[in-house]
């Protein structure tokens, strides 16, 4: 169930001249927290901006009960946010979303992640690892200077692979390209994937045509994170065209089975 909490912010870092690493004390949060949760964000006491911000969990430190999370500077409440200074209190909701990663028996799985879209990939990494599966990681970056978390992601990763669209780091290309190329040798249960949504399409087609089961996140835009504002509906697969059927991605997800959704 869903806690709403004033969090202390204990350590702040940024990575690029615009995404920045925060973590804060969160115990009431991170005990009931999974690969693929949410928290919704207050970054103001004043109504302006009024909504609250939707950001990715990253990491559940369950021992010193600290939350993690990562965000890039994308308009008004991101950048009050990012001003925001160690011994801070954040007001914070979660965790939200009751569409979460599942590994249930899963032996050798793929993650697919690209740009900001990676960052609630890296606990389900975790976990992962910590249960003995095998982890393929395959992150995709515009260039050099966008990418993040290369060894962090190194020590939850059997095999972690990196690409950049101009070849500026790493290989050049597409990360789901990559991924093809090593479902052809290996035995992959299923692909878990977050990023933009051109790259969701694509590792959708993907999944249907391999037949391979694939979870996704979806980064709807999600005003209230609770069911109430109905601003984040993505189709449903089965809907018939004359009478549209819909999730809401704060609710139903944000992770869904690939087929489950029509994006």
């Amino acid at each position: 169930m869903a806690k709403k909490i004033q969090a202390e912010l204990i350590e702040k870092k940024q990575l690029t001249k615009d995404i920045y690493h925060f973590k804060v004390k969160a115990e009431e949060i991170v005990k009931e927290s999974k690969p693929g949760n949410f928290v919704e964000i207050r970054v103001t006491d004043s109504t302006e901006p009024f909504l609250r911000r939707p950001i990715s969990i990253y990491n559940l430190d369950q021992e010193k009960g600290i939350l993690e999370f990562i965000f890039q500077v994308k308009g008004k409440g991101t950048e009050i946010l990012a001003q925001k200074e160690e011994g801070d209190s954040i007001d914070i909701m979660g965790p939200l979303g009751f569409g979460t990663f599942k590994l249930d028996d899963k032996k050798n799985i793929a993650i697919l992640g690209g740009g900001i879209g990676i960052f609630p990939l890296y606990e389900l990494a975790k976990q992962a690892m910590q249960k003995g599966i095998q982890v393929n990681t395959y992150l995709g970056f515009r260039n050099k200077e966008y990418v993040v978390l290369e060894d962090e992601f190194q020590q939850v990763s059997t095999n972690l692979t990196i690409t950049t669209d101009d070849g500026s780091y790493k290989q050049k290309g597409f990360a789901i390209d990559f991924l093809k190329q090593d479902m052809q040798n290996n035995k992959i249960d299923c692909i878990y994937a977050c990023g933009p949504l051109p790259m969701l399409k694509a590792v959708r087609e993907l999944a249907i045509q391999t037949g391979i089961d694939c979870q996704i996140s979806l980064e709807e835009r999600m005003g209230c994170g609770i069911g109430l504002c109905l601003g984040c509906a993505v189709k449903t697969a089965q809907s018939p065209k004359d009478a549209p059927e819909y999730y809401h991605v704060c609710k139903g997800g944000p992770v869904f089975k690939a087929t489950d959704v029509e994006i």
